[in-house]
């Protein structure tokens, strides 16, 4: 394959990252990281290893990150323990349940949702309050991945230039 070919193929894949921060079809900064291993390792390129690193603990921890946050902002939001459990298992059952894209977002508000009314049913506000939790941490953990896979790709675009 000639070198351009194998940076368009990166750069493709590092576009596509971006849309699967925002896409939950794709896996979004997977997608990026491999782009930046083709970059690195297909090139010429004198990107520094340092790089690599970094973008792959980053990757790391949002894939980890990206189930605790919904449930750590759930219980900041007033949810308790039933809330942030349901967020979890809500996100799972959604991913492979819901066959629409978003499945694994429905989930995991119904999953908190669902958690705060056995806890208290009677306390509908306070499991309101912690699903709008639940999407604030879904807002903060996309946002991470977004602004990760960003830059990914800008460090790809300025060492090419």
């Amino acid at each position: 394959m000639t070198e351009t070919l194998i940076i368009l193929i990166s750069i493709v894949l590092l576009i596509l990252g971006i849309l699967g921060t925002l896409l939950p079809a794709l896996p979004g900064l997977l997608l990026s990281l491999a782009g930046l291993l083709i970059y690195k390792f297909g090139t010429d390129a004198d990107l520094s290893m340092a790089y690599i690193y970094i973008f792959a603990a980053l990757t790391l921890a949002s894939i980890v990150l990206e189930y605790l946050i919904p449930a750590r902002t759930t219980r900041k939001y007033g949810g308790t323990r039933w809330g942030s459990i349901g967020s979890v298992v809500g996100t799972f059952i959604g991913l492979f349940f819901i066959p629409i894209p978003f499945g694994f977002l429905i989930g995991m508000f119904l999953g908190v949702l669902v958690g705060e009314l056995l806890h208290d049913s009677k306390d509908l506000s306070k499991a309101w309050r912690a699903t709008k939790g639940a999407l604030v941490g879904f807002i903060i953990g996309t946002g991470f991945n977004l602004i990760v896979a960003l830059a990914m790709l800008t460090v790809v675009i300025l060492n090419l230039f």
